[in-house]
């Protein structure tokens, strides 16, 4: 920097120059919630959104009061801006953070969140409607090993298998006191009472439920399988949250909850199978979570892969 008489003119540095009062090794160190643009490359169009990234490499020198923030900061703002997310992308990001800290640093993570907006159609109308999804990227690069973590999260409805089965006792049992079993009975008299509220008395309880997924990708994967991922989990639940809907679709969500009644362990085993069945994945945890309309309290079932030394049911 240039003082008024042009003469150059030193700026300090304590982050470099000053020791610090106690000194130790830090375990990460960096900037949390950066505001950056991101970019993803799906089917062939490249979507932007809004991104909270945290930045942080470890400091192993335990004599050096601090890390080059600025450095993390310009790292982040130049790749985010210039080009879609890819594993590439975030390995050679993670190797910037490590050259821009030699001697100061072997780890070092980039964390990205941010809502993936995707168009969904109506499950019978020619409708459709915009969801978002919460999504998490999460690149390790810890002394020369990458690892990179996918994190979604899915709605869907769940209808409980017990509510429906004790519903369905108590429709026989109006059935047999409205109708004289010892007779014939009258088809139409029949058919007009099933499409009543005095023959149909009873309905089984279903709520909103939440799929929470973590994945950890092989590293020969060099995309992002977000929309595949979702894909995936809303078609082993079969009731994924609608938009746009109209009669027909309602009612044809309907026929879909009355197909799958399922417990929250019904759900949680659905999603390991399907995961299980791809090739990309490493590593999961997953967590359904029925927001109980019978109950003040959740219906929780956790499952992992059951890797050696990977996720387990506390991750």
């Amino acid at each position: 920097m240039r003082s008024n008489d042009n003469t150059v003119r030193a700026m300090p540095d304590i982050a470099n120059e000053a020791r610090p009062a106690v000194a130790g090794a830090l375990d990460w160190v960096g900037m949390g919630e950066i505001e950056a643009p991101v970019q993803l490359a799906i089917e062939g169009q490249a979507k932007v959104g809004v991104a909270r990234v945290n930045a942080f490499v470890n400091l192993v020198r335990p004599d050096v009061r601090g890390i080059h923030m600025s450095r993390l900061y310009l790292h982040v703002d130049r790749m985010l801006s210039a080009e879609p997310l890819s594993s590439c992308s975030v390995r050679r990001i993670l190797k910037e953070f490590l050259e821009s800290h030699a001697e100061l640093s072997d780890r070092a993570m980039l964390r990205v969140r941010f809502e993936l907006m995707l168009r969904r159609p109506a499950l019978v109308s020619d409708n459709s409607g915009w969801r978002a999804y919460p999504v998490e990227l999460v690149g390790v690069m810890d002394r020369g090993h990458y690892s990179l973590e996918l994190a979604t999260e899915v709605v869907y409805s769940s209808t409980c298998p017990c509510s429906a089965a004790l519903a369905r006792q108590l429709i026989q049992e109006r059935f047999s006191q409205d109708f004289d079993l010892q007779k014939p009975i009258d088809s139409a008299a029949m058919l007009a009472w099933l499409g009543s509220e005095q023959g149909i008395c009873a309905t089984p309880h279903s709520q909103r439920s939440t799929a929470e997924v973590k994945v950890k990708l092989l590293p020969s994967f060099q995309g992002f399988p977000i929309v595949d991922l979702i894909d995936r989990l809303e078609a082993c639940l079969q009731t994924p949250v609608q938009t746009a809907v109209k009669r027909e679709d309602e009612q044809a969500f309907a026929r879909l909850n009355g197909q799958n009644l399922m417990f929250c362990e019904d759900a949680a085993r659905r999603m390991q199978s399907a995961l299980n069945q791809d090739e990309r994945i490493a590593d999961f945890w997953l967590r359904a979570t029925h927001y109980e309309s019978l109950h003040p309290h959740n219906a929780v079932a956790v499952a992992s892969k059951g890797v050696d030394g990977g996720y387990s049911a506390l991750s």
